[in-house]
């Protein structure tokens, strides 16, 4: 595992082949072993290879054209009913109160991670993408506004090969017993 740690970079630029329907069902797997608090699994996913849905999704996110090169978005949706089971409305926005919203963006966070790295072990590409907001990246993909999209991931085989990023020094972000 800590080899695709070490190989995950994001990609934004994929060749033309196609994502086999196996491979997307081994990333969807890995998404759903992943630990979430309370076992709730909020986790929802869409996986989007028509390019009219691919195009309207890069246009909500600030039109990154780049986006349109992947051949298959997963878009990965958190589900606050796994926590609020009552019928009430609920409209999930960036800035909502509820406290279960945090809940599950991390639960879906992990999951979605799960999949960054099983598509490196793939030899796969991909990108986290999250510049949208909730009111535009919903009404693309018929998602009710109880759900809230936590990222939409870029799939494909990798048409470049960035170079690692810097990263902090251990000695920076590491603290023992307390701060």
């Amino acid at each position: 595992m800590i080899k695709s740690i070490e190989m995950r970079r994001s990609i934004r630029k994929y060749k033309e082949d196609a994502v086999s329907d196996k491979n997307i069902l081994r990333l969807i797997e890995s998404a759903r072993l992943a630990p979430s608090g309370s076992n709730t699994q909020p986790w929802h996913f869409i996986v989007v290879k028509d390019k009219v849905i691919k195009q309207k999704i890069s246009e909500v996110s600030h039109n990154q054209k780049w986006m349109v090169t992947a051949p298959v978005f997963i878009v990965c949706i958190a589900d606050i009913r796994s926590r609020i089971k009552e019928e009430v409305e609920l409209i999930l926005e960036e800035n909502s109160p509820e406290e279960e919203v945090k809940q599950i963006i991390r639960d879906t966070s992990i999951a979605t991670e799960h999949i960054l790295l099983t598509a490196t072990s793939l030899g796969l590409g991909s990108c986290w993408v999250a510049w949208f907001t909730q009111s535009t990246i919903r009404p693309v993909l018929n998602i009710p506004t109880d759900k809230y999209v936590v990222g939409i991931i870029t799939l494909g085989y990798p048409d470049e090969q960035p170079m690692s990023r810097p990263r902090k020094k251990m000695e920076e972000i590491l603290h023992y017993e307390q701060w």
